[in-house]
């Protein structure tokens, strides 16, 4: 059913609720990759733990909550979980290679390519990428605990099938099934929207960073790009070949019918957008139904400051983000050039870059 799967394994599922990595889990969940690799699939790892492993190493030292104390842990840590995911591999004869990535890794065109070619390269030789992120230099991605995030990330890079995100619970509830007795399972989930949001709510403990919020964000971010999601208990019962085969396991979030291109998924997965795009109803109705291209006469207001080639949001007054790309002037032109024809640009600003704001080929409908 599956040929190219992510298996995301949060710090949760890794340490089985203790303080420590628990290893007898750990080598459970190498031998139901392994026996995946061994039907020539090809499997990636995006493994969480770094901070726990570190934690442990140091005989858990009491240290202030602080950034700099979680880089240090990662620091201590990361080496440490990747000696143990080398060693359970080893038992099934797979061989392992570590990749660290960080966002900046996807904002740029090249090093996006670059990244993917490694990847590529590693699964083309039988390698299973173990991927985490760089926590211990990057600030931004540490106070988002985005591993959930990362791994949709490495979905978008390599064009998977599916994304199995492995967590302490069974999947997505219609209440917090720690507190409501009467909270039940979502199987499947079509669409991605606020209720849904405001059902994930927050969890966060003292080992790992995030919760289901983050998971619905990379499931939106994967599906979009053409990846089915799964979040599903780790702690089940061979939960990953279960999953792989097809069962009804956990959350279940079909990918979108039809994949982005290449140049679409690095625009999705890459560049933080900077600032937002505000556009009358019938630039949002040019958008929407007609695969237009954004002209300055349908902007009404520009907010944020970023310069050519940034990405930024495009959205009707009050309304949710409509679509995402990457903006062909920068916010000083745009609010010269807002709401004029486009044979006007030259004149406003005596230069141009063309007659759109955002090439529909540079633009992605989040709607």
């Amino acid at each position: 059913m599956y040929r190219k799967i992510i298996v995301k394994l949060g710090t949760g599922v890794l340490t089985k609720g203790t303080r420590f990595l628990n290893q007898p889990q750990m080598v459970e969940l190498t031998r139901q990759i392994a026996a995946l690799h061994h039907q020539e699939k090809e499997l990636i790892v995006c493994s969480s733990g770094a901070q726990a492993a570190g934690r442990a190493r140091l005989r858990f030292p009491e240290l202030p909550d602080t950034l700099s104390s979680r880089q240090m842990l990662a620091a201590v840590g990361q080496s440490r979980l990747m000696l143990m995911w080398e060693r359970f591999f080893e038992i099934y004869g797979i061989h392992v290679g570590q990749i660290l990535l960080t966002r900046a890794d996807t904002e740029n065109r090249q090093r996006f390519l670059n990244a993917r070619d490694t990847f590529s390269a590693l699964l083309k030789h039988r390698i299973v990428p173990v991927v985490n992120e760089n926590d211990a230099v990057v600030v931004e991605e540490i106070k988002v605990g985005d591993n959930d995030n990362l791994s949709a990330l490495v979905a978008v890079l390599t064009d998977a099938d599916l994304l199995l995100m492995l967590t302490d619970q069974a999947g997505l509830f219609t209440a917090d099934p720690r507190t409501n007795p009467d909270a039940k399972l979502i199987p499947e989930v079509q669409t991605i929207d606020d209720s849904l949001r405001a059902l994930a709510g927050n969890t966060h403990s003292s080992l790992g960073i995030g919760g289901m919020n983050t998971k619905l964000q990379a499931a939106e971010i994967a599906c979009r790009a053409g990846t089915d999601v799964v979040i599903a208990d780790g702690s089940a019962p061979d939960v990953i070949l279960r999953v792989v085969s097809g069962q009804p396991v956990g959350t279940r979030f079909p990918a979108q019918a039809a994949p982005l291109e290449n140049r679409k998924r690095w625009i999705l997965a890459g560049p933080a957008p900077s600032g937002r795009l505000f556009v009358d109803a019938g630039a949002a109705k040019a958008l929407r139904h007609h695969g237009n291209s954004l002209l300055p006469v349908g902007i009404t207001a520009v907010e944020g400051e970023f310069e050519r080639g940034d990405a930024v949001y495009v959205m009707e007054k009050d309304g949710p983000n409509l679509a995402r790309g990457i903006t062909r002037y920068s916010s000083a032109d745009l609010k010269r050039i807002r709401g004029c024809q486009s044979h006007e640009i030259s004149q406003r600003l005596g230069y141009g870059y063309g007659p759109v704001a955002l090439h529909r080929n540079d633009l992605i409908l989040l709607e």
